[in-house]
């Protein structure tokens, strides 16, 4: 049985721990971080677990008994002024499930939230992080080198752990669901079928700088009146090839120089899109680059399309699927569904070594990446049974 009396008093003693608001403060490698890592590693040892910290800032806690073995986890640095449950709710989860007798090693994967690169803990883990990539990395914010940052949080010279080849028979994430389709059919619980692939690319608009009041609109070569008639095509293009829970946002739009008084002879565009489906995705980018073309045959500024990051799709596992889908049933009969994960996680990547599924809580109102972000204390308590019943269920078959 979960104790979940303990499940949320661990949960409230973590967002302690850099809070902000109602929310928490606790980017990468930051002191309130490594704080929260060493409160971690804390609790593995009341668990029974055997911790230990790598020199990319992961913390996992290995169970002393035999296997087979389950891995649970996610991530416990935040994003800035964000969530208490983003990340921390499936670690801490996975410390419910050792106090509650299952065998499981619980991890803590290092900067899933990007700051420093993209999901460099739980890549670590599976054996896909370069010492050249950690030499080049940097913040995001303020341009601190990676290097620099291990440094200073006392991880230099630690090795890098990698996963134990034979060890796990699978993978578990809990998480909040970071949208608001469990809210608004009145589900408790959602059993993620797969993780969307998220193609993100950069369009560069090459104009002409110039004088705003000198040069006629005739003569002008805008390059961000350019980027902005692309971007509202694809808009109105997206729908008619897109699938039921596809997605396209531009995240950032940046004018060169960037000044009232002068025309922009240069605009920088930060494009992506997502989907589970890899045949949605291939009919959203073939569009997108039709649509490129067509800029570049009828505006002044031509376009080029260039890739920044291209992830493929991660299906979750079916026989964890059916195992957590049963203990769904079995603990919220009719309260749950089955459902895709819009946003990335470090499921994805540990997918691609061993057999890998999420469980989805409700989020109040959809909050998420923010400090208002919330769920109903009855629901993650659920969540964590479903959770457990599952695993068992998954290491009895």
């Amino acid at each position: 049985m979960v104790d979940t009396a303990r499940f949320l008093a661990d949960l409230h003693d973590l967002r302690k721990i850099g809070t902000y608001k109602t929310g928490v403060h606790r980017p990468t490698y930051t002191k309130e971080d490594m704080e929260s890592r060493r409160w971690l590693m804390d609790r593995m040892t009341e668990c029974g677990l055997e911790p230990e910290m790598d020199g990319i800032g992961n913390v996992i806690g290995r169970h002393k008994g035999a296997g087979p073995h389950l891995l649970v986890g996610s991530h416990i640095e935040t994003q800035n002024h964000a969530g208490w449950l983003d990340g921390a709710l499936g670690v801490v989860s996975g410390l419910a499930l050792a106090r509650a007798g299952l065998p499981v090693d619980v991890i803590a994967f290092a900067d899933e939230e990007g700051h420093y690169g993209g999901f460099i803990g739980s890549r670590s883990f599976i054996g896909q992080l370069e010492d050249a990539e950690i030499d080049r990395l940097a913040n995001r914010y303020h341009g601190k080198p990676l290097r620099e940052a291990l440094k200073e949080a006392g991880l230099e010279g630690r090795p890098r752990m990698r996963c134990a080849e034979g060890r796990y028979r699978g993978f578990l994430e809990m998480h909040i669901e970071q949208g608001t389709q469990l809210e608004s059919a009145g589900l408790r619980v959602g059993v993620v079928t797969g993780i969307v692939a998220i193609r993100q690319w950069k369009l560069v608009f090459t104009g002409m700088q110039d004088h705003a009041g000198g040069t006629t609109m005739a003569e002008r070569r805008d390059a961000g009146l350019s980027a902005i008639r692309l971007l509202a095509e694809i808009d109105r293009q997206f729908p008619l090839v897109c699938g039921p829970r596809s997605t396209w946002t531009t995240g950032r739009i940046s004018l060169d120089p960037g000044a009232a008084s002068i025309i922009p002879g240069r605009c920088e565009v930060l494009f992506q899109l997502r989907d589970v489906d890899t045949a949605i995705i291939a009919r959203m980018e073939e569009r997108l680059h039709a649509l490129v073309q067509e800029s570049n045959r009828r505006e002044k500024c031509p376009c080029v399309l260039e890739p920044v990051s291209l992830s493929t799709p991660a299906l979750c596992d079916q026989a964890l699927q059916q195992a957590l889908a049963d203990a769904a049933e079995a603990l919220a009969p009719g309260a749950w569904q089955r459902m895709p994960s819009g946003a990335g996680h470090d499921a994805q990547y540990i997918a691609r070594v061993m057999p890998a599924a999420m469980l989805f809580t409700p989020s109040i109102n959809g909050i998420s990446h923010h400090w208002a972000e919330d769920t109903k204390e009855e629901d993650l308590a659920l969540c964590v049974r479903v959770l457990a019943e599952g695993a068992a269920r998954y290491l009895a078959a």
